[in-house]
């Protein structure tokens, strides 16, 4: 309806090619145009300029010769100043691009182990940028950004990664693991080594305190009962620690200690057999 009143109105975003007797004449620009059919003028296509995404998957094979679908998503748009070349230029817009991604993907790819193609899709990404940058800014196309959305390995290639990755996951926790249990036992034979050190310096003390102890009473027994010797109060507190032994022994409710002989003339023995043990150790020493 338009084209017979010889106006005609171009979207926002969207440019309008005309052309007189068939000839490319000028690019309009949104909005209303008087455009005369009698004298062979006419609007043949429009053009969008919005930004515009193709996905392209691609399946190519890595430097260790693994399969894999890498896809690409390509965001690009027609410039309004090269709108004619972007119009008569290419028939196809969407199939040039994949062929150049195929292309630049697959020269790529195959340089790169299957991990390192995961770590560097950065890079894939900018060689297929710089690529369409340069193949379609002839055509009146500018390459907005390029992105490797997905590197899709076979199913058994996951499975192996997976499995490769978990068994080195299980070999660092079973190295950690041991590592935690040496520190445990040097630090529990530590703990044993300082335990016994001050169990040994309780022991010295204690019997250094009885000897201190022995030695003020020998000393106090022998100031207030003259005529005693200090042979006579060593019998004396030897068989009184004899007798606080038995006492402690048999208030124990399940003691099952037995000494043979047993009696008055025993006891003389044990301190005979005391004192002369102590006599022997300081004779040694």
């Amino acid at each position: 309806m338009g084209q017979l009143l010889c106006c005609v109105q171009v979207d926002q975003s969207t440019v309008a090619i005309k052309e007189q007797f068939g000839k490319f004449d000028e690019v309009l620009q949104p909005g209303c145009h008087c455009l005369p059919w009698f004298i062979g003028k006419r609007v043949i296509g429009h053009l969008t300029l919005r930004v515009q995404q193709l996905d392209v998957r691609c399946e190519t094979k890595t430097k260790d010769n693994v399969f894999v679908n890498v896809v690409a998503s390509i965001q690009y748009r027609a410039l309004a100043d090269k709108a004619n070349d972007a119009y008569y230029k290419l028939s196809n817009t969407r199939a040039q691009i994949q062929a150049y991604v195929f292309d630049v993907i697959r020269a790529s790819v195959p340089k790169l182990n299957l991990d390192d193609t995961f770590e560097q899709k950065n890079d894939i990404a900018k060689a297929v940028e710089g690529e369409l940058e340069k193949a379609m800014s002839a055509y009146g196309y500018e390459i907005v950004q390029t992105l490797i959305v997905d590197i899709e390995p076979d199913e058994r290639v996951k499975r192996a990664m997976n499995e490769i990755n978990a068994a080195a996951r299980l070999r660092v926790a079973a190295n950690e693991k041991a590592e935690a249990e040496k520190i445990m036992q040097i630090k529990r034979a530590e703990g044993e080594a300082e335990s016994k050190y001050l169990s040994g310096l309780g022991i010295a003390r204690q019997r250094r305190a009885i000897v201190d102890g022995l030695r003020e009473s020998v000393l106090g027994f022998s100031g207030n009962v003259p005529g005693t010797t200090a042979k006579d109060v060593m019998d004396m507190v030897l068989v009184t620690q004899y007798f606080d032994t038995m006492k402690e022994i048999g208030a124990a409710s399940k003691s099952s200690a037995l000494f043979i002989p047993h009696g008055p003339g025993a006891v003389r023995d044990v301190v005979t057999q005391i004192r002369d043990g102590l006599l022997q150790a300081s004779t040694a020493h």
